[in-house]
C-alpha cells in the first residue's frame, strides 16, 4: 500500500501539467504578417550641368534621382529653377499698391540697411579726412559727430519722403526701371524721375516726395548741422544742390544691374549695392 501511495504522489504533478483538451497539445497557428512596404525613395534635385543629365531624360523619360538602388523604382528628381539674381530688377516693384504701413517699413529698412550704414561711415570719413578744420572737428570725435549728422539727415529724408508724403499723396516710393529702353531714354528717365514719378494707381504724377521732402529735410538740417548758414538764400542753394545730385541714386538703380550682369560681379561690396538698389530706396 505504501508503494502504491508513493507512486500516486509522484505522478500527481505530471497529471496536473497535462492539458485539459487535445487542442492545447498543438502550438498556436502563426499569424499572417503583412509584407513590409518599402520606403519610397525621397526625391532629390536634378543634377546640374549637361554632362550630369540622366540618360532617361534624353530618351524622353522623366529624370530620376541619382543614387537609386538597382531593382527599385527610383523617384523622379525635382527640377530646380536657376536663381536669377537680377529678376527683381526686371520685374520692378510689386503691382499691388503699398499701404502706408508698408511704406513706413520700407523707410525703416532703408535706414538700417548695412550698405546705407557703410555709405554714411565712408562719406563721413572722407569729409573729415580732407577737412580737419570742419565744424564737426578733427579725428574720431569729429568723424563720430559727422556720422550722427548723416544718420539724422537720412532718417529725416526717409521719414518724410518715403513714408509721410508718399502716404498722403498716394505716391509709389519706388524707382521704376526701363531695362529694355535705349541708353539715352534711360538716362532721361532717371533724371525725369526726380520731378515726375508714378502714383499708387500706376498713373504719372508729380514727385512730391522728392520736391517737398528735400525742402523739409533742408529746413530741419538748419537746426542740428553745425557751421552752416541758415538764411533763406543759403537754404535755397542747398536745396538746388540736393535736386541736382538726386539723379545719382537713380542712375545706380537703373544701370548697375546691367553692369553687374555683364561682368559677372561676385564682389561682396558690389553685391551689397545690388541688394540695396533692389529694395529701391525711394526718394
Amino acid at each position: 500500500m505504501l508503494l502504491v501511495a508513493a507512486s500516486v504522489l509522484l505522478a500527481a504533478p505530471a497529471w496536473a501539467a497535462l492539458p485539459e483538451s487535445p487542442d492545447q497539445l498543438l502550438p498556436d497557428a502563426p499569424q499572417p504578417q503583412k509584407p513590409a512596404r518599402a520606403a519610397a525613395p525621397a526625391s532629390a534635385p536634378c543634377p546640374a550641368g549637361n554632362a550630369a543629365k540622366p540618360a532617361a531624360q534624353s530618351a524622353g523619360k522623366p529624370p530620376v534621382s541619382p543614387g537609386a538602388q538597382p531593382g527599385t523604382q527610383p523617384a523622379p528628381c525635382t527640377p530646380q529653377k536657376p536663381v536669377n539674381w537680377y529678376e527683381r530688377f526686371t520685374n520692378g516693384p510689386k503691382v499691388k499698391p503699398m499701404t502706408p504701413r508698408e511704406k513706413g517699413w520700407l523707410a525703416a529698412r532703408n535706414v538700417v540697411d548695412p550698405f546705407n550704414g557703410l555709405t554714411i561711415l565712408g562719406i563721413s570719413a572722407i569729409s573729415v579726412g580732407i577737412n580737419a578744420h570742419s565744424p564737426v572737428g578733427p579725428g574720431f570725435p569729429g568723424w563720430g559727430r559727422d556720422v550722427g549728422i548723416g544718420y539724422t539727415e537720412d532718417i529725416t529724408g526717409q521719414f518724410f519722403g518715403t513714408f509721410v508724403i508718399s502716404s498722403i499723396d498716394h505716391q509709389d516710393p519706388h524707382y521704376h526701371r526701363m531695362p529694355k529702353a535705349k541708353i539715352s531714354r534711360r538716362v532721361g528717365h532717371a533724371i525725369e524721375q526726380v520731378v515726375w514719378t508714378q502714383g499708387d494707381n500706376g498713373k504719372p504724377m508729380v514727385n512730391y516726395a522728392t520736391l517737398v521732402g528735400f525742402a523739409i529735410e533742408g529746413e530741419f538740417a538748419n537746426f542740428y548741422v553745425p557751421g552752416q548758414q541758415t538764411n533763406l538764400r543759403a537754404t535755397a542753394e542747398r536745396y538746388g544742390i540736393s535736386l541736382g545730385l538726386a539723379p545719382t541714386d537713380n542712375f545706380i538703380t537703373e544701370f548697375l544691374p546691367d553692369v553687374a550682369r555683364r561682368i559677372h560681379v561676385r564682389d561682396v561690396l558690389i553685391q551689397r549695392i545690388i541688394n540695396q538698389v533692389a529694395k529701391t530706396s525711394g526718394p
